[in-house]
């Protein structure tokens, strides 16, 4: 009896190991989004607000943020980043940038990588009219926008679409859901003028 309780317990303790260590793996294999140049949720820097001369409320310096991505899902060809304030402009918001053509052998952009073009992504056309990043221009006295950035895995070619596609037309391209999807994560960062930590 004794050794029955053992080799019981000897296997309990094994399924939970188990059980833990799949666990983890889960959780280490999720799609996820980061940045080390804001916290999630949280207030952005003033550096990464747009500078445009001809307009007050771009209070900051242009320079795009750090971004890193892990655990691409498996199928994926390409990726589309998208940047856009849901507060601006209502109803219809301010699309701030349009990526795509990103392969899945690109992890990340460094910080200010992306305020010019680049080889590692295809530009399409923001709000502004251009197809690099542009910082927030948040109106003055207004709660803080939400900045939000999904990333999203698909099955398109790096050069399948064309230069110059705004957000609607990419997310025309994708068709019916799930078609050309393969997931998607995101991050949201805060800004408000005047600034403030």
């Amino acid at each position: 009896m004794p050794t029955h309780r053992h080799g019981l317990a000897a296997a309990t303790a094994l399924t939970l190991a188990f059980g833990l260590t799949a666990t983890a793996a889960n959780a280490a294999g999720i799609f996820t989004l980061k940045s080390t140049t804001f916290a999630d949720g949280k207030i952005m820097p003033k550096k990464v607000a747009n500078n445009n001369p001809s307009n007050p409320n771009c209070v900051g310096d242009n320079i795009s943020p750090e971004l890193s991505w892990s655990n691409v899902p498996d199928g994926t060809k390409s990726l589309v980043l998208l940047m856009s304030d849901p507060e601006g402009r209502a109803p219809s918001g301010v699309s701030h940038w349009v990526a795509y053509g990103i392969p899945p052998s690109v992890t990340g952009f460094a910080e200010g990588e992306t305020s010019k073009d680049s080889e590692n992504y295809v530009g399409g056309k923001s709000t502004m009219g251009v197809g690099h990043y542009s910082g927030p221009c948040t109106p003055p006295n207004a709660s803080a926008h939400h900045y939000t950035f999904i990333l999203i895995a698909t099955d398109f070619d790096p050069k399948e679409l064309p230069p110059g596609l705004t957000r609607e037309d990419v997310i025309a391209k994708f068709g019916p859901p799930p078609a050309h999807l393969k997931g998607s994560t995101g991050l949201v960062g805060l800004f408000v003028n005047p600034w403030h930590e």
